[in-house]
Parts: structure tokens; C-alpha cells; sequence
């Protein structure tokens, strides 16, 4: 469970394994006897809706051939390497293709090293301009070496790149490499002087550049840092070709994206949020098959699992479904002058998987209508806690063990039993 906008990407609530799996470990069960030697008693299996042999679900994903290679555009503080790094994340994990970043701060400060004072950023130092023109070609070589690999799809080149001369530059090198990557840039543009200050205070002052440095010293500085910058900047037209604007993480401009990879990025930059969210992940209440130590199964919820489910609610209601106050406090039953405070309500949603346990866990969480004010200043009637299930928050099918108990997994297939302790972690059970 968590507290997001509509907009946000969804947190998992209940579930059975909720993590993407590792690399299949095939053990050639097809050529096995996995007959069982008696009958097991399994009143209620975990049916597969696209029967037993279907390919497992974890197994299906779409890939992507083309390369691509992200360029940064921005001033400092408008959140370039925050984003960059999400998309990293987002595209490796989720979609397991490789990506890398290039950041050439990183590479910057390797070459002159950190705490540079601002006016070395000023565009009429020429020896500061020189190095770090130096940095700038150091991180686009070596993204450009990294991209002429086979199994890899996206490099992202992390810099202002603040003129239309230095972007043509990195694209006409990109072009002329030879590794036939379509280039896309992603632009932030931020002008909300509150936005930008926070941006300042909680990530910029405590990199390796101002370590160590008085903080109102180290704004004052990384402020003149910025003014160097903006002025020289130039910011994308509509001539560029593919690029995404993105105005103080609220307002989207989308221009000539193509491609299952661009589009994928686009579409998950449009999510992103620069305030944080908290997910709160759970198990189901204690099943009747967790009673009698059986795997798999769609058994509903124990007596015990029930009384679970019932103060999950509770908690869910009193302490998630409510606003904190600056000191992180939720609680509900707090009093002021003598009277009861009742927090604001903040807008959460509900995962789980569709097993019988998980819902059956989720059933007591109230569903009430509330009317939330968005990051981006939208009203929208809300229903808290609203079900949705879904199939790839299930736990991993039981195959020809499902409603066995460990000890019948031992005595009927050793061999299984034996290759699920050695690694239990990319195991999956025989059909």
C-alpha cells in the first residue's frame, strides 16, 4: 500500500513473491517422470487461467533491438541526474535491458578535481572551458565505445549541454561513430524559485563539489554556478528533432518520439514525481494451507489470518490513509487542548495479487471517496485503497508440487527438492 497520485506508478500491497525473478535455470524437467508415487491431497490447486503448460508469466516481456542513446539538457538543479538514474533503473530492472549512464560531472571533477569555484563555469574562462570541454568528449567517447557493444541498448549522456553548438556537436559525433543509435534529449526546465531552492539544498549541496562547505556559502556559489550557465543556454526548438520538455516535473512537451524504447522512456518520465512516496508491502494473513504446511493453493484466510486481515485494516485506515504532521506522526487519536485531532486524509493505493489469500487479507480496508490536491494542482474525486488485482504480484506457480507439504516434495521428488534448496532464489518447480 502506499500514498500516490493518479499519476504515479503503483505500489504492491499483497502478494506472494513480488519481485521480478532472475534468469531461469533450466533443468530439463521434460525429460524427467514426475508422475507422483500417490496421490496428493489438494482440494483447492492454484489453476493457471492459460492452463499448465501456458509459458510462465515471468518469462513473457517484449525487448528491444534498436539502440538509443539520451541526451540531458538542463541548467543545474533541474533534477537531469536524478532522472537520468531513474531511467537507468526503470529500463534495467524492469525491462532487463542494459543501460548506462555517463555522467560528466563525474568525469569533471576526475580530470580537476571537485570544490572548482563558480567561476570556473564562467564561459569566458577559457582554460575552465577547455577542461571541461576535455570532460565533455572523455564521457561521449567512452558512452560511444560502451554503445558499440551488442547486448547493450541505451546510454545516457549526462551534462547541461547547455547550446544548440555543443548538441550538434555530441550529434554529429554520435552520428559519424558508426553504432546507429537513435538519439533522443530530454530537457528540464525549472522556474519555480521555491522548487529549485529545494533542489538545491537537499541535492546539490552534498555532492562530493561541496563537501565539507558552509551551506549558505555553498548556495551562494552553486547560485552564481547556475547564472554562468544560463548565460549562454539555449533551449530545444521544434528543429532538434526527438526530444521531451519537461517543465518544473508537471507540464510535458512530447516532440517526434518513435519506438518502442523512446516511447517507453517517455512514458515513465511522465510519471516520475519530485516528492517522495512510502509503499508499504505486505503478506497475506496466515492461509489454511499455511496451516498445514502446504505450498501453493488458492486456500482462503485461517482464523488467524482473518484477525490479521481485520488489524491490517486498522492500520491501513489509521495510520497509511492519513496525513502525517511535521513530525511524522499519524496517529489519529492525538489530542489538542483536550480535543481529538483527525488528520487530513492522503490518497493511497491498493495492490494485490489474485490469489484467494491476498484478497481475502484486503477485505476489510475501507474504500472511501476523498478529493486530493495533485503535485501539479489537479482535484480529483479519489476512492481510497481502490482493489486492484493484479496477476504478476501472484506467488510463483507450485507446478506438480502445488498443495504438497515440503516433506511430500522430499519423499516424492528428491531430485526437485534437492535444486530448490541449492538455490532457492532462481528456482521454479516442473510442470
Amino acid at each position: 500500500m502506499s500514498h500516490l497520485p493518479a499519476t504515479s506508478a503503483p505500489a504492491t500491497c499483497l502478494g506472494g513473491r513480488g519481485n521480478p525473478p532472475p534468469p531461469l535455470h533450466h533443468h530439463h524437467h521434460a525429460a524427467m517422470n514426475l508422475t507422483p508415487l500417490r496421490q496428493v491431497d489438494n482440494p483447492v490447486p492454484h489453476r493457471l487461467p492459460e492452463g499448465e503448460n501456458a509459458t510462465p508469466l515471468e518469462t513473457i516481456g517484449s525487448t528491444a533491438t534498436d539502440k538509443l542513446v539520451i541526451m540531458m539538457v538542463g541548467l543545474p538543479a533541474t533534477g537531469k541526474t536524478h532522472i537520468a538514474k531513474r531511467i537507468c533503473r526503470f529500463i534495467s530492472f524492469f525491462h532487463d535491458i542494459p543501460s548506462q549512464i555517463y555522467n560528466v560531472g563525474d568525469y569533471r571533477r576526475r580530470l580537476v578535481g571537485a570544490n572548482m569555484p563558480a567561476s570556473f563555469y564562467d564561459p569566458k574562462n577559457s582554460e575552465g572551458l577547455k577542461q571541461r570541454t576535455m570532460a565533455c568528449n572523455a564521457a561521449l567517447d567512452d558512452l560511444i565505445e560502451y554503445m558499440r557493444q551488442d547486448d547493450v541498448r541505451i546510454g545516457i549522456y549526462d551534462a547541461t549541454n547547455s547550446t544548440q553548438e555543443r548538441r550538434k556537436h555530441i550529434s554529429d559525433k554520435l552520428r559519424n561513430s558508426g553504432i546507429g543509435a537513435k538519439l533522443m534529449c530530454i530537457e528540464t526546465i525549472c522556474d519555480d524559485d521555491e522548487l529549485l531552492e529545494e533542489n538545491i539544498r537537499t541535492v546539490k549541496l552534498s555532492t562530493p563539489d561541496y563537501r565539507g562547505v558552509d551551506p549558505e556559502q555553498a548556495l551562494a556559489d552553486f547560485q552564481k554556478r547556475r547564472e554562468n550557465y544560463a548565460s549562454v543556454y539555449e533551449t530545444l526548438d521544434d528543429s532538434w528533432g526527438s526530444y521531451v520538455k519537461i517543465y518544473n516535473s508537471k507540464r510535458f512537451v512530447v516532440n517526434n518520439i518513435r519506438g518502442y524504447l523512446p516511447l517507453k522512456v517517455v512514458h515513465f518520465v511522465m510519471n516520475l514525481h519530485t516528492l517522495p512516496r512510502t509503499f508499504y508491502l505486505t503478506r497475506h494473513g496466515q492461509s489454511e494451507y499455511n496451516l498445514l504446511g502446504k505450498i501453493g493453493g488458492d486456500s482462503g484466510l485461517s482464523i488467524a489470518g482473518v484477525e490479521y486481515a481485520r488489524r491490517l485494516a486498522t492500520f491501513a485506515n489509521d495510520v497509511i490513509a492519513v496525513k502525517p504532521d511535521e513530525g511524522g506522526t499519524t496517529e489519529e487519536n492525538g489530542t489538542v487542548n483536550g480535543e481529538k485531532v483527525k488528520h487530513p486524509p492522503r490518497p493511497c493505493r491498493l495492490w494485490t495479487s489474485t490469489m484467494r489469500r491476498t484478497n481475502e487479507t484486503a477485505a476489510f480496508i475501507q474504500h472511501e471517496k476523498i478529493a486530493p490536491e495533485w503535485d501539479n494542482g489537479d482535484k480529483v474525486e479519489w476512492i481510497q485503497f481502490r482493489p486492484m488485482a493484479r496477476r504478476n504480484l501472484d506467488e510463483l506457480y507450485a507446478g506438480v508440487c502445488d498443495g504438497m507439504t515440503y516433506k511430500e516434495i522430499e519423499e516424492i521428488y528428491p531430485e526437485e527438492f534437492d535444486r530448490r534448496q541449492s538455490d532457492k532464489l532462481a528456482y521454479r518447480y516442473p510442470r
